[in-house]
Protein backbone atom coordinates (compact mmCIF):
# COMPACT_ATOMS: atom_id res chain seq x y z
CA UNK A 1 0.00 0.00 0.00
CA UNK A 2 2.87 2.37 0.69
CA UNK A 3 4.91 1.44 -2.15
CA UNK A 4 1.13 2.10 -4.15
CA UNK A 5 1.72 5.24 -2.72
CA UNK A 6 5.06 6.43 -3.05
CA UNK A 7 5.08 5.59 -6.86
CA UNK A 8 1.49 7.81 -7.53
CA UNK A 9 3.06 10.71 -5.80
CA UNK A 10 6.52 9.96 -7.64
CA UNK A 11 4.31 9.40 -11.18
CA UNK A 12 2.67 12.70 -10.24
CA UNK A 13 5.88 14.74 -9.48
CA UNK A 14 7.17 13.33 -13.15
CA UNK A 15 3.76 14.50 -14.81
CA UNK A 16 4.08 18.15 -13.46
CA UNK A 17 7.94 18.32 -14.23
CA UNK A 18 6.72 16.75 -17.91
CA UNK A 19 4.06 19.87 -17.98
CA UNK A 20 6.22 22.55 -16.67
CA UNK A 21 8.99 21.42 -18.77
CA UNK A 22 6.08 22.15 -21.96
CA UNK A 23 4.69 25.13 -20.56
CA UNK A 24 8.10 27.16 -20.74
CA UNK A 25 8.74 29.44 -23.59
CA UNK A 26 11.49 29.15 -25.93
CA UNK A 27 13.01 32.14 -26.87
CA UNK A 28 15.19 32.74 -30.51
CA UNK A 29 18.30 33.62 -28.01
CA UNK A 30 18.96 33.21 -24.60
CA UNK A 31 21.94 34.82 -22.72
CA UNK A 32 22.82 33.01 -20.35
CA UNK A 33 24.25 34.27 -16.81
CA UNK A 34 25.59 37.47 -17.69
CA UNK A 35 26.18 40.21 -15.32
CA UNK A 36 23.15 42.32 -16.28
CA UNK A 37 23.39 45.82 -16.35
CA UNK A 38 20.20 48.26 -17.10
CA UNK A 39 21.19 51.93 -15.98
CA UNK A 40 17.42 53.39 -16.03
CA UNK A 41 15.95 50.72 -13.53
CA UNK A 42 19.29 50.44 -11.48
CA UNK A 43 19.15 46.69 -12.14
CA UNK A 44 22.57 44.89 -11.92
CA UNK A 45 22.55 41.53 -11.03
CA UNK A 46 23.55 38.34 -12.79
CA UNK A 47 20.10 37.22 -14.65
CA UNK A 48 19.08 35.22 -17.66
CA UNK A 49 17.93 37.21 -20.82
CA UNK A 50 15.41 35.84 -23.64
CA UNK A 51 15.12 37.87 -26.81
CA UNK A 52 12.50 37.08 -29.48
CA UNK A 53 11.90 38.90 -32.89
CA UNK A 54 14.36 41.39 -31.79
CA UNK A 55 12.74 42.61 -28.19
CA UNK A 56 13.74 41.42 -24.86
CA UNK A 57 11.00 39.60 -23.91
CA UNK A 58 12.17 37.85 -20.34
CA UNK A 59 14.71 38.93 -18.08
CA UNK A 60 15.47 35.87 -15.25
CA UNK A 61 16.78 35.19 -12.36
CA UNK A 62 16.40 30.93 -13.27
CA UNK A 63 17.53 29.62 -16.46
CA UNK A 64 15.34 30.15 -19.87
CA UNK A 65 15.13 27.44 -22.53
CA UNK A 66 15.96 29.27 -26.18
CA UNK A 67 16.42 27.40 -29.43
CA UNK A 68 19.95 29.20 -29.26
CA UNK A 69 21.49 29.77 -25.24
CA UNK A 70 25.09 31.77 -25.48
CA UNK A 71 26.31 31.23 -22.09
CA UNK A 72 27.83 34.96 -21.47
CA UNK A 73 28.78 34.36 -17.81
CA UNK A 74 31.33 36.64 -16.40
CA UNK A 75 30.60 39.35 -19.20
CA UNK A 76 28.78 42.51 -18.67
CA UNK A 77 25.62 42.82 -20.45
CA UNK A 78 24.30 45.85 -21.46
CA UNK A 79 22.15 48.25 -23.39
CA UNK A 80 23.87 48.93 -26.88
CA UNK A 81 25.91 52.06 -26.81
CA UNK A 82 23.62 54.43 -28.51
CA UNK A 83 26.43 57.69 -30.20
CA UNK A 84 24.74 60.79 -31.13
CA UNK A 85 27.62 62.02 -32.89
CA UNK A 86 28.84 60.32 -36.01
CA UNK A 87 30.31 61.21 -39.48
CA UNK A 88 31.22 57.95 -41.44
CA UNK A 89 28.14 57.54 -43.60
CA UNK A 90 29.41 53.70 -44.64
CA UNK A 91 29.65 50.32 -43.29
CA UNK A 92 33.19 50.90 -43.01
CA UNK A 93 33.01 53.41 -40.25
CA UNK A 94 30.12 51.24 -38.86
CA UNK A 95 32.05 47.94 -38.40
CA UNK A 96 34.43 49.76 -36.51
CA UNK A 97 32.07 51.54 -34.44
CA UNK A 98 30.15 48.27 -33.90
CA UNK A 99 33.57 46.50 -32.50
CA UNK A 100 33.57 49.30 -30.01
CA UNK A 101 29.69 48.49 -28.39
CA UNK A 102 27.54 50.92 -31.13
CA UNK A 103 24.47 49.57 -32.04
CA UNK A 104 22.82 53.14 -32.54
CA UNK A 105 25.09 55.88 -34.77
CA UNK A 106 23.51 59.03 -35.47
CA UNK A 107 24.76 61.97 -37.81
CA UNK A 108 23.40 64.96 -35.96
CA UNK A 109 25.82 68.03 -35.57
CA UNK A 110 26.08 68.73 -39.15
CA UNK A 111 22.58 66.20 -40.61
CA UNK A 112 22.37 65.14 -44.37
CA UNK A 113 21.24 66.74 -47.37
CA UNK A 114 17.99 65.26 -48.60
CA UNK A 115 16.84 62.98 -45.52
CA UNK A 116 14.87 60.95 -47.65
CA UNK A 117 16.73 59.69 -50.08
CA UNK A 118 19.88 59.19 -47.41
CA UNK A 119 17.31 57.42 -45.53
CA UNK A 120 16.04 54.77 -48.39
CA UNK A 121 19.36 54.46 -49.89
CA UNK A 122 20.43 53.10 -46.09
CA UNK A 123 17.50 50.69 -45.80
CA UNK A 124 18.64 47.09 -45.65
CA UNK A 125 22.27 48.06 -46.00
CA UNK A 126 23.57 48.77 -42.09
CA UNK A 127 25.10 47.19 -39.41
CA UNK A 128 23.87 49.19 -37.08
CA UNK A 129 20.63 51.74 -36.50
CA UNK A 130 21.35 55.03 -38.54
CA UNK A 131 19.77 58.63 -38.53
CA UNK A 132 20.10 62.04 -39.15
CA UNK A 133 19.35 65.85 -38.20
CA UNK A 134 18.54 68.25 -40.58
CA UNK A 135 21.60 69.88 -42.36
CA UNK A 136 20.93 73.38 -41.80
CA UNK A 137 24.43 74.43 -43.67
CA UNK A 138 23.04 72.71 -47.01
CA UNK A 139 19.23 74.08 -46.11
CA UNK A 140 20.93 78.06 -46.27
CA UNK A 141 22.70 76.95 -49.45
CA UNK A 142 19.78 75.89 -50.89
CA UNK A 143 18.39 78.99 -50.38
CA UNK A 144 20.62 81.04 -52.23
CA UNK A 145 19.60 81.01 -55.78
CA UNK A 146 22.96 82.44 -56.94
CA UNK A 147 24.21 78.15 -56.00
CA UNK A 148 20.93 76.15 -57.41
CA UNK A 149 23.09 75.36 -60.58
CA UNK A 150 24.73 72.73 -58.28
CA UNK A 151 21.95 70.74 -56.90
CA UNK A 152 21.15 68.49 -59.43
CA UNK A 153 24.47 66.87 -58.87
CA UNK A 154 24.48 66.58 -54.91
CA UNK A 155 20.63 65.11 -55.51
CA UNK A 156 22.43 62.55 -57.58
CA UNK A 157 25.27 61.95 -55.29
CA UNK A 158 22.26 62.00 -52.25
CA UNK A 159 20.41 59.12 -54.54
CA UNK A 160 23.32 56.71 -55.02
CA UNK A 161 24.29 57.34 -50.94
CA UNK A 162 28.18 58.23 -52.34
CA UNK A 163 27.85 61.97 -50.63
CA UNK A 164 30.18 62.02 -47.97
CA UNK A 165 30.58 64.72 -45.36
CA UNK A 166 33.84 66.32 -47.11
CA UNK A 167 32.79 66.31 -50.36
CA UNK A 168 29.34 68.53 -49.23
CA UNK A 169 31.60 70.09 -47.44
CA UNK A 170 33.61 71.43 -50.84
CA UNK A 171 30.00 71.74 -52.55
CA UNK A 172 28.59 74.03 -50.72
CA UNK A 173 32.06 75.97 -49.19
CA UNK A 174 31.28 79.05 -51.23
CA UNK A 175 28.26 79.62 -49.00
CA UNK A 176 29.80 79.77 -46.01
CA UNK A 177 31.08 83.23 -46.17
CA UNK A 178 27.85 84.52 -47.80
CA UNK A 179 24.99 86.21 -45.14
CA UNK A 180 21.55 85.66 -46.05
CA UNK A 181 19.12 88.19 -45.91
CA UNK A 182 15.39 88.30 -44.08
CA UNK A 183 13.98 86.24 -47.72
CA UNK A 184 16.70 83.65 -47.94
CA UNK A 185 16.53 82.98 -44.37
CA UNK A 186 12.61 82.50 -44.70
CA UNK A 187 13.39 80.28 -47.47
CA UNK A 188 15.66 77.63 -45.32
CA UNK A 189 13.68 77.74 -42.71
CA UNK A 190 11.07 76.43 -44.86
CA UNK A 191 13.49 73.89 -46.60
CA UNK A 192 14.03 73.14 -42.78
CA UNK A 193 10.15 72.39 -42.09
CA UNK A 194 10.19 69.92 -45.17
CA UNK A 195 12.96 67.85 -43.81
CA UNK A 196 11.50 67.41 -40.63
CA UNK A 197 8.92 66.63 -42.30
CA UNK A 198 10.98 63.57 -44.38
CA UNK A 199 12.33 61.96 -40.93
CA UNK A 200 15.50 64.05 -39.75
CA UNK A 201 15.84 63.68 -36.04
CA UNK A 202 16.12 67.71 -34.91
CA UNK A 203 18.34 69.84 -36.47
CA UNK A 204 21.99 70.36 -36.99
CA UNK A 205 23.92 73.39 -36.52
CA UNK A 206 27.89 73.94 -36.80
CA UNK A 207 27.67 77.42 -36.63
CA UNK A 208 31.39 76.86 -36.15
CA UNK A 209 31.87 76.25 -39.30
CA UNK A 210 29.75 78.87 -41.06
CA UNK A 211 31.40 82.30 -40.09
CA UNK A 212 29.01 84.96 -41.86
CA UNK A 213 25.74 83.11 -40.32
CA UNK A 214 24.34 86.18 -38.68
CA UNK A 215 23.16 86.51 -34.93
CA UNK A 216 19.29 86.88 -36.43
CA UNK A 217 19.73 83.98 -38.78
CA UNK A 218 20.19 82.26 -35.79
CA UNK A 219 17.63 83.24 -33.73
CA UNK A 220 14.92 82.27 -36.59
CA UNK A 221 16.64 78.92 -36.31
CA UNK A 222 16.12 78.68 -32.62
CA UNK A 223 12.50 79.86 -32.94
CA UNK A 224 11.95 77.30 -35.45
CA UNK A 225 12.84 74.28 -32.83
CA UNK A 226 11.38 76.25 -30.09
CA UNK A 227 8.18 76.23 -32.19
CA UNK A 228 8.66 72.28 -33.60
CA UNK A 229 10.45 70.65 -30.42
CA UNK A 230 13.01 69.75 -33.08
CA UNK A 231 16.08 69.49 -30.55
CA UNK A 232 18.98 71.56 -32.08
CA UNK A 233 22.54 70.19 -32.46
CA UNK A 234 25.30 72.96 -32.01
CA UNK A 235 28.73 73.36 -32.93
CA UNK A 236 29.14 76.50 -31.22
CA UNK A 237 30.25 79.50 -33.26
CA UNK A 238 33.41 79.83 -31.76
CA UNK A 239 35.68 77.95 -28.92
CA UNK A 240 35.17 79.72 -25.72
CA UNK A 241 32.46 81.06 -23.19
CA UNK A 242 31.18 83.50 -25.46
CA UNK A 243 29.79 81.16 -28.18
CA UNK A 244 28.46 78.72 -25.47
CA UNK A 245 26.48 81.57 -23.58
CA UNK A 246 25.17 82.43 -27.07
CA UNK A 247 23.76 79.20 -27.41
CA UNK A 248 22.33 78.87 -23.58
CA UNK A 249 21.03 82.46 -24.22
CA UNK A 250 19.36 81.82 -27.57
CA UNK A 251 17.76 78.31 -26.73
CA UNK A 252 16.04 80.12 -23.02
CA UNK A 253 14.76 82.65 -24.77
CA UNK A 254 12.89 80.80 -27.60
CA UNK A 255 12.23 77.37 -26.15
CA UNK A 256 14.62 75.15 -27.82
CA UNK A 257 15.63 72.27 -26.46
CA UNK A 258 19.64 72.44 -27.21
CA UNK A 259 22.28 70.29 -27.40
CA UNK A 260 25.90 71.55 -27.51
CA UNK A 261 28.04 68.62 -28.87
CA UNK A 262 31.74 68.17 -27.82
CA UNK A 263 32.52 70.60 -24.95
CA UNK A 264 35.29 69.27 -24.24
CA UNK A 265 36.72 71.09 -27.50
CA UNK A 266 34.83 74.20 -27.17
CA UNK A 267 35.43 75.19 -23.71
CA UNK A 268 38.80 73.65 -23.92
CA UNK A 269 39.89 74.78 -19.63
CA UNK A 270 37.27 76.35 -19.14
CA UNK A 271 35.44 72.67 -19.29
CA UNK A 272 34.27 72.43 -15.53
CA UNK A 273 32.38 76.33 -15.94
CA UNK A 274 31.24 74.88 -19.44
CA UNK A 275 29.30 71.90 -17.22
CA UNK A 276 28.54 74.03 -14.94
CA UNK A 277 26.09 76.13 -16.68
CA UNK A 278 25.11 73.42 -18.30
CA UNK A 279 23.96 71.95 -15.49
CA UNK A 280 22.56 75.31 -13.99
CA UNK A 281 20.07 75.96 -17.02
CA UNK A 282 18.93 72.07 -16.16
CA UNK A 283 18.53 72.93 -12.47
CA UNK A 284 16.46 75.95 -14.22
CA UNK A 285 14.01 74.36 -16.38
CA UNK A 286 15.63 74.55 -19.32
CA UNK A 287 16.19 71.53 -21.44
CA UNK A 288 19.81 71.70 -22.45
CA UNK A 289 21.90 68.71 -22.66
CA UNK A 290 25.60 68.41 -23.45
CA UNK A 291 28.54 65.53 -24.32
CA UNK A 292 32.09 64.75 -24.64
CA UNK A 293 34.75 62.23 -25.93
CA UNK A 294 37.59 60.92 -24.46
CA UNK A 295 40.59 61.91 -26.22
CA UNK A 296 43.07 65.09 -26.17
CA UNK A 297 42.75 66.18 -30.00
CA UNK A 298 40.37 66.97 -31.51
CA UNK A 299 39.90 66.51 -35.78
CA UNK A 300 37.78 68.46 -38.22
CA UNK A 301 38.63 69.83 -42.36
CA UNK A 302 42.11 71.74 -42.68
CA UNK A 303 40.17 74.02 -45.35
CA UNK A 304 37.41 75.04 -42.60
CA UNK A 305 36.74 78.65 -41.40
CA UNK A 306 37.97 77.13 -38.02
CA UNK A 307 41.56 78.27 -39.89
CA UNK A 308 41.01 81.50 -41.39
CA UNK A 309 43.53 84.17 -40.40
CA UNK A 310 44.44 84.12 -36.59
CA UNK A 311 43.46 80.60 -36.22
CA UNK A 312 47.22 80.20 -34.03
CA UNK A 313 46.55 83.49 -31.49
CA UNK A 314 42.56 82.12 -31.30
CA UNK A 315 42.87 78.56 -30.39
CA UNK A 316 46.08 79.13 -28.56
CA UNK A 317 47.52 76.68 -31.00
CA UNK A 318 51.10 76.53 -33.67
CA UNK A 319 51.40 74.55 -36.47
CA UNK A 320 53.24 71.52 -34.98
CA UNK A 321 50.16 70.75 -32.97
CA UNK A 322 48.53 69.62 -36.02
CA UNK A 323 48.31 65.95 -37.99
CA UNK A 324 47.89 65.45 -40.96
CA UNK A 325 45.67 61.88 -41.07
CA UNK A 326 46.70 60.91 -44.27
CA UNK A 327 50.24 60.62 -43.20
CA UNK A 328 50.75 61.35 -39.89
CA UNK A 329 52.89 63.99 -40.08
CA UNK A 330 53.00 67.35 -37.97
CA UNK A 331 52.27 69.99 -39.63
CA UNK A 332 54.83 72.74 -40.54
CA UNK A 333 54.24 76.94 -41.94
CA UNK A 334 54.72 75.56 -45.32
CA UNK A 335 52.48 72.18 -45.45
CA UNK A 336 49.90 73.61 -43.67
CA UNK A 337 49.51 75.62 -46.52
CA UNK A 338 49.87 73.10 -48.92
CA UNK A 339 47.30 70.68 -47.38
CA UNK A 340 44.90 73.71 -47.02
CA UNK A 341 44.80 74.84 -50.22
CA UNK A 342 44.10 70.81 -51.12
CA UNK A 343 41.48 69.73 -48.44
CA UNK A 344 41.21 67.12 -46.17
CA UNK A 345 41.56 66.53 -42.34
CA UNK A 346 43.57 66.69 -39.42
CA UNK A 347 44.24 66.31 -35.84
CA UNK A 348 44.27 68.89 -33.47
CA UNK A 349 46.41 68.31 -30.10
CA UNK A 350 44.72 71.12 -28.00
CA UNK A 351 43.38 69.53 -25.07
CA UNK A 352 44.70 67.87 -21.74
CA UNK A 353 44.25 65.03 -20.00
CA UNK A 354 42.86 66.83 -16.68
CA UNK A 355 40.27 67.95 -18.49
CA UNK A 356 38.74 65.45 -20.44
CA UNK A 357 39.19 62.94 -16.73
CA UNK A 358 37.22 65.97 -14.77
CA UNK A 359 34.43 66.03 -17.91
CA UNK A 360 33.67 62.72 -18.10
CA UNK A 361 33.52 62.27 -14.41
CA UNK A 362 31.07 64.93 -14.32
CA UNK A 363 27.35 63.40 -13.76
CA UNK A 364 24.93 63.97 -16.58
CA UNK A 365 27.86 64.56 -19.42
CA UNK A 366 26.98 62.37 -22.39
CA UNK A 367 29.26 60.50 -24.00
CA UNK A 368 29.66 60.60 -28.27
CA UNK A 369 32.15 60.15 -30.47
CA UNK A 370 32.22 62.74 -33.47
CA UNK A 371 33.74 59.81 -35.15
CA UNK A 372 34.87 60.93 -38.35
CA UNK A 373 34.78 59.23 -41.92
CA UNK A 374 37.42 58.05 -43.70
CA UNK A 375 38.36 55.22 -42.07
CA UNK A 376 41.16 53.68 -41.63
CA UNK A 377 42.69 56.86 -41.58
CA UNK A 378 40.77 58.99 -39.08
CA UNK A 379 40.80 59.87 -35.50
CA UNK A 380 41.01 57.26 -32.78
CA UNK A 381 37.59 58.69 -31.09
CA UNK A 382 35.89 56.74 -34.53
CA UNK A 383 36.88 53.31 -33.51
CA UNK A 384 37.30 53.43 -29.97
CA UNK A 385 35.12 56.20 -27.78
CA UNK A 386 33.35 53.82 -25.98
CA UNK A 387 35.76 51.41 -25.04
CA UNK A 388 38.45 54.23 -24.17
CA UNK A 389 35.80 55.43 -21.53
CA UNK A 390 35.17 51.61 -20.34
CA UNK A 391 39.30 50.36 -20.41
CA UNK A 392 41.00 53.63 -19.67
CA UNK A 393 38.55 55.63 -17.03
CA UNK A 394 36.50 52.85 -15.55
CA UNK A 395 38.44 50.12 -15.40
CA UNK A 396 42.02 51.48 -14.95
CA UNK A 397 41.75 55.40 -13.33
CA UNK A 398 38.20 54.48 -11.66
CA UNK A 399 37.32 58.07 -12.51
CA UNK A 400 33.76 56.82 -12.64
CA UNK A 401 31.13 53.87 -11.97
CA UNK A 402 30.76 51.35 -14.39
CA UNK A 403 27.05 52.10 -13.74
CA UNK A 404 27.78 55.54 -14.40
CA UNK A 405 30.21 55.09 -17.58
CA UNK A 406 26.85 52.93 -18.89
CA UNK A 407 24.71 55.42 -18.82
CA UNK A 408 26.09 58.15 -20.04
CA UNK A 409 26.49 55.77 -22.90
CA UNK A 410 23.27 53.89 -23.08
CA UNK A 411 19.85 55.64 -21.25
CA UNK A 412 21.27 59.24 -20.99
CA UNK A 413 21.47 59.80 -24.90
CA UNK A 414 17.90 57.25 -25.36
CA UNK A 415 16.18 60.15 -23.13
CA UNK A 416 17.68 62.74 -24.37
CA UNK A 417 16.31 61.33 -27.95
CA UNK A 418 12.96 60.49 -26.88
CA UNK A 419 11.19 64.02 -27.35
CA UNK A 420 12.24 64.32 -31.04
CA UNK A 421 12.31 60.47 -32.26
CA UNK A 422 9.81 58.31 -29.61
CA UNK A 423 11.13 55.26 -31.31
CA UNK A 424 13.89 55.65 -28.86
CA UNK A 425 12.02 54.90 -25.65
CA UNK A 426 12.95 51.24 -26.63
CA UNK A 427 16.43 51.99 -27.29
CA UNK A 428 19.00 52.57 -24.00
CA UNK A 429 17.46 49.82 -22.12
CA UNK A 430 17.49 46.18 -20.88
CA UNK A 431 14.02 46.40 -19.88
CA UNK A 432 11.07 43.90 -20.98
CA UNK A 433 9.57 45.43 -24.42
CA UNK A 434 12.71 47.15 -25.71
CA UNK A 435 14.78 46.55 -28.48
CA UNK A 436 17.03 44.18 -28.50
CA UNK A 437 20.04 46.45 -28.95
CA UNK A 438 22.96 44.60 -26.40
CA UNK A 439 26.55 44.95 -25.91
CA UNK A 440 28.15 42.40 -23.79
CA UNK A 441 31.56 43.10 -23.10
CA UNK A 442 34.57 41.83 -21.16
CA UNK A 443 35.50 44.63 -17.97
CA UNK A 444 38.56 43.18 -17.82
CA UNK A 445 40.20 43.61 -21.02
CA UNK A 446 37.94 46.11 -22.95
CA UNK A 447 40.00 48.53 -24.47
CA UNK A 448 40.51 51.35 -27.63
CA UNK A 449 43.51 49.76 -29.80
CA UNK A 450 43.32 53.06 -32.51
CA UNK A 451 46.25 55.15 -32.35
CA UNK A 452 46.74 58.71 -33.81
CA UNK A 453 49.91 57.31 -35.54
CA UNK A 454 48.95 53.98 -36.86
CA UNK A 455 45.03 54.49 -37.21
CA UNK A 456 41.63 52.83 -36.39
CA UNK A 457 42.05 48.66 -35.10
CA UNK A 458 38.77 47.29 -33.66
CA UNK A 459 38.88 47.22 -30.06
CA UNK A 460 39.60 44.80 -27.99
CA UNK A 461 36.97 43.23 -25.00
CA UNK A 462 33.81 43.81 -27.17
CA UNK A 463 32.99 39.62 -27.45
CA UNK A 464 28.86 40.00 -28.56
CA UNK A 465 27.07 42.45 -30.34
CA UNK A 466 23.46 42.05 -31.33
CA UNK A 467 21.40 44.72 -33.21
CA UNK A 468 17.35 44.28 -33.26
CA UNK A 469 18.07 40.61 -32.27
CA UNK A 470 20.76 39.85 -34.61
CA UNK A 471 24.32 39.21 -33.70
CA UNK A 472 26.26 41.61 -35.53
CA UNK A 473 29.37 40.57 -33.61
CA UNK A 474 30.10 37.40 -32.21
CA UNK A 475 32.65 36.14 -30.09
CA UNK A 476 34.83 39.15 -31.18
CA UNK A 477 34.25 38.84 -34.61
CA UNK A 478 32.14 40.88 -37.49
CA UNK A 479 29.30 38.02 -38.84
CA UNK A 480 29.54 38.58 -42.34
CA UNK A 481 26.24 39.61 -44.81
CA UNK A 482 23.95 40.73 -41.68
CA UNK A 483 22.50 43.95 -41.95
CA UNK A 484 19.52 44.30 -39.25
CA UNK A 485 20.35 48.38 -38.83
CA UNK A 486 17.00 50.37 -38.77
CA UNK A 487 16.50 53.89 -39.27
CA UNK A 488 15.76 55.95 -36.51
CA UNK A 489 13.58 58.75 -37.59
CA UNK A 490 12.05 62.17 -36.09
CA UNK A 491 8.56 62.49 -35.09
CA UNK A 492 6.91 64.87 -37.48
CA UNK A 493 7.92 61.93 -40.01
CA UNK A 494 5.36 62.20 -43.03
CA UNK A 495 3.76 58.45 -43.62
Amino acid sequence: MIRSILLGILNLLLFSKILTAQSMPIYDIVLAGGRVIDPDSKLDAIRHVGINNGRIEMISITPLQGKEVVDVSGLVVSPGFIDMHIHGRTNTEQEYQVHDGVTTGLELEWGVEYPSKWYAFRQGKALINYGASVNWGFDRFRALTRFNGKLDSISMLAVRGEMQLENLFNFIRPSYSVSLNQEETAKAINFMREDLTEGAVGIGLPIGYIPAASADELYQVYKLSGETGATIFTHVRDMGMLSIQEAIADAALTGAPLHIVHINSMSLSQIGLAITMVQDAQRKGFDITTEMYPYTAASTLLQSAIFNEGWREKLGMDYSDLQWVATGERLTKNTFDKYRAKGGTVIMHMMKPEWIRAGIATKGTIIASDGMPNAPKAHPRTAGTFTRVLGKYVREEKALTLDDAIAKMTILPAKRLEGISPMMHYKGRIQIGADADMTIFDLATVMDRSTFEEGLKFSEGIIHVLVNGKFVIRKGVTVPNVFPGQPIYGKYKRN
